[in-house]
């Protein structure tokens, strides 16, 4: 049967059907908008399955083995394959759970027989229309994000990008750097991303916290030991230094190894060796050097705190990572990441901010900077049960420090009771200023610069007499 004279665009339609009466109804039905193609073998289904420019799917549940269960299997396996195209299943199954169970399986629509077939063009058509907005909504997004993304780091503000030149000006040099900034704005993140930009991306990074070890343990951390070193050394072990051999050694709040462990880092920078406690021989080490700190080095070279020779050593390249609150547009995408990260890691669907919750993140100054928003998002996410975040689920530290925050502590969402609030105020007034002049509402009125007769007037309204 030839198809109906069609429109200038059609969508492509696969009908999955083994009904050979069904067919010929839809092409005539639905031939003006859509060009239908019928797949009712295995064969057939992939082939169609396979079409680049394939818009939506008319699935039959009924096709499959013995009912419409296996078919909602079906279904489940060509979502999997295509979540660009839009598929309507319909049955003439008339159970209530199909509906629920074929969303469920990835269904966009679901329909049951007799098909309505001018509903069904309707369905199908809106139904196209919002997928491909959905698509170009999320082409935009990923090409926003790989602009605003930097190696694991998310931020598109002038600050960061010129982190992101640095980054890619240093990388292939070798030279040491020293990353510097306030605690919990990414250094190691920043130092992850000069070594994936280098030529020793393939090679070890070893990440060492300066502060994280009591000063007994750092020494044979860092610089490794041999057996019978010390007591407990049962065996020989490589120390940091050793293990970053041919990679990168990070070591983060630098500026709080004590003088000898300074003294000993020298060394081992000049000689590009390394002695392990308890050995008198070294080892040769080929390592690049990433330092970090949340301190002022200068200031501690000043105060006797930090050697002079280690800092010139250190301080080749100074990459200055700034704090969130000078990163201008980047809180959005932050939560946005970190969003969808814990949702997926929490595998709940991805929450969404109400545009005043955002208002409320962005008028706090966040002093632990992007850890700190970090933690704040994770918590809404384990937290919020709902898929809508609101103010009232915010922490009250950050409703205190914002307008918006206040309004929300104000005014909930269903409104105040305004009258008894100025009451309960009132009251409290009253009873403060009763409490401090012991009871003498002459004295209390003064203080609260009334009228004597209108504090008895007040203290009888209230049942304060």
């Amino acid at each position: 049967m030839p198809e109906p004279a069609a429109s200038p665009e059609r969508y492509a339609l696969a009908v999955i059907t083994d009904d050979d009466q069904l067919f010929p109804e839809l092409r005539k039905h639905l031939g003006a908008q859509f060009r239908t193609t019928l797949a009712s073998t295995e064969d057939e289904i992939k082939s169609a399955l396979e079409l680049p420019d394939l818009h939506a799917i008319l699935f039959n549940l009924d096709c499959i083995g013995d009912g419409p269960g296996d078919g909602l299997d079906v279904l489940s396996e060509m979502r999997k394959i295509r979540d660009d195209v839009v598929i309507v299943a319909f049955t003439q199954t008339n159970n209530r759970t199909i509906p629920l169970k074929a969303s469920q399986a990835g269904a966009d629509e679901f329909f049951l027989q007799p098909l309505n077939y001018a509903e069904l063009q309707i369905v199908l058509c809106r139904a196209i229309e919002k997928r491909a907005l959905e698509l170009e909504g999320r082409r935009l997004l990923q090409q926003f994000e790989s602009k605003a993304a930097f190696h694991r780091l998310v931020g598109g503000s002038a600050a960061m990008q010129k982190v992101y030149q640095a980054v890619e000006a240093v990388a292939g040099t070798g030279a040491s750097v020293v990353l510097r900034g306030e605690s919990g704005v990414g250094k190691e993140l920043v130092a992850q991303a000069i070594v994936q930009c280098g030529d020793r991306a393939d090679h070890p990074f070893v990440c060492l916290n300066c502060s994280a070890l009591p000063e007994t343990l750092m020494e044979s951390e860092l610089f490794g030991y041999e057996k019978g070193a010390f007591t407990g050394a049962d065996s020989a072990k490589p120390g940091m230094v050793e293990s970053a051999h041919n990679g990168t050694l990070f070591l983060d709040e630098i500026t709080t190894l004590n003088p000898n462990l300074q003294s000993k880092l020298l060394r081992v920078l000049q000689e590009r060796s390394v002695q392990r406690l308890g050995s008198r021989a070294t080892r040769k080490i080929d390592f690049r050097l990433i330092t970090a700190t949340n301190e002022d080095l200068e200031d501690s070279v000043r105060k006797g705190r930090f050697r002079e020779d280690l800092y010139f050593r250190i301080n080749v390249v100074p990459i200055i990572i700034p704090p969130l609150r000078e990163r201008n547009g980047d809180l959005p995408l932050l939560v946005d990441h970190f969003l969808r990260v814990y949702c997926a890691a929490a595998k709940k669907p991805l929450k969404t901010l109400q545009p005043e919750v955002l208002e409320i993140l962005e008028d706090y100054t966040w002093p632990g900077n992007v850890r700190e928003l970090e933690n704040v998002v994770q918590r809404l996410v384990v937290m919020v049960p709902g898929h809508v975040i609101t103010p009232e689920h915010l922490p009250q530290h950050l409703l205190h420090h914002s307008a918006s925050g206040q309004e929300a502590i104000l005014i909930p969402e269903l409104g105040v009771d305004f009258d008894a609030e100025m009451e309960k105020i009132e009251v409290a007034y009253l009873n403060a200023a009763l409490r401090r002049t012991g009871g003498k509402k002459t004295a209390a009125a003064q203080l609260l610069q009334v009228d004597p007769q209108r504090m008895k007037y007040l203290c009888r309204k209230h049942h304060l007499d």
